[in-house]
């Protein structure tokens, strides 16, 4: 992929292929921002993956740990439908929550694409895995000590679960910033397309871009490569929690 960015679409066809880094990054990288604005888009896919990450982390954390240490009645009953979700197929899903946009007048929004996967099956119970094993005697210490509900969680519990939390922070801006069926059914202005719909656009009926193609899957990569990075440890150690005990 980054040999192929670095070489025009017809040299990518010779015989043999070529297996060295060509001259042409800058004709490609000038070609792929006039054709569909890439910085822009780029920018769009950053902004709805962190705000996304950023709230959909909070709720699943808090559902999490609300499932996790309250005693209510039906609690089991509540954990049961959201593993029960996680069966529900997404294609099946599209549907009524496109006609859900469309009543309230989100098509060609944001908050479209935002909002309606906020509250991740996945997320929620990763994170109540990760509360289960707290220490009820901590949080009994806290509230004794005059801590409210939410600086106990903040405060107190969520610093302890930052292994999960890192694990979830990188799967859900991943999982966002390779979303492509829902964002292409949201939004109808080019100026907000995600890095995903605009690059579908350089493959046409009758000619396809891959040195365009290869450019920008390249760029799209390297948020993902440095988030993992920023937070490789704590993925390692989310996904590792709760596997050995005693």
């Amino acid at each position: 992929m980054a040999i192929a960015a670095t070489h025009s679409t017809s040299d990518l066809f010779h015989s043999p292929p070529p297996f060295l880094p060509g001259g042409r990054l800058l004709d490609n990288l000038a070609r792929l921002q006039d054709t569909i604005g890439f910085g822009r888009v780029l920018l769009n896919s950053l902004g709805i993956a962190v705000v996304h990450t950023a709230l959909s982390s909070l709720i699943s954390a808090m559902c999490g740990y609300g499932l996790a240490k309250y005693r209510f009645r039906g609690r089991g009953l509540l954990l049961g439908a959201v593993l029960a979700t996680m069966m529900i197929p997404f294609q099946v899903l599209l549907v009524p929550l496109f006609q859900m946009m469309a009543s309230v007048g989100w098509i060609d929004s944001y908050q479209a694409v935002i909002l309606p996967f906020l509250a991740n099956s996945f997320g929620i119970l990763l994170m109540r895995q990760g509360f289960v094993d707290f220490p009820d005697e901590i949080l009994e210490s806290a509230r004794i000590d005059g801590s409210g509900e939410l600086r106990t969680f903040y405060q107190v519990v969520l610093p302890c679960v930052r292994p999960q939390l890192g694990a979830l922070v990188i799967f859900t801006f991943m999982t966002q910033w390779n979303s492509f069926i829902w964002p292409l059914l949201m939004l109808n202005s080019e100026d907000k397309y995600t890095v995903p719909v605009a690059l579908n656009t350089l493959t046409g009926l009758s000619r396809v871009d891959y040195s365009g193609l290869m450019l920008g899957s390249l760029l799209a990569t390297l948020p993902l490569m440095a988030l993992f990075l920023l937070f490789q440890r704590q993925f390692v150690a989310g996904l590792l929690g709760g596997a050995v005990k005693g």
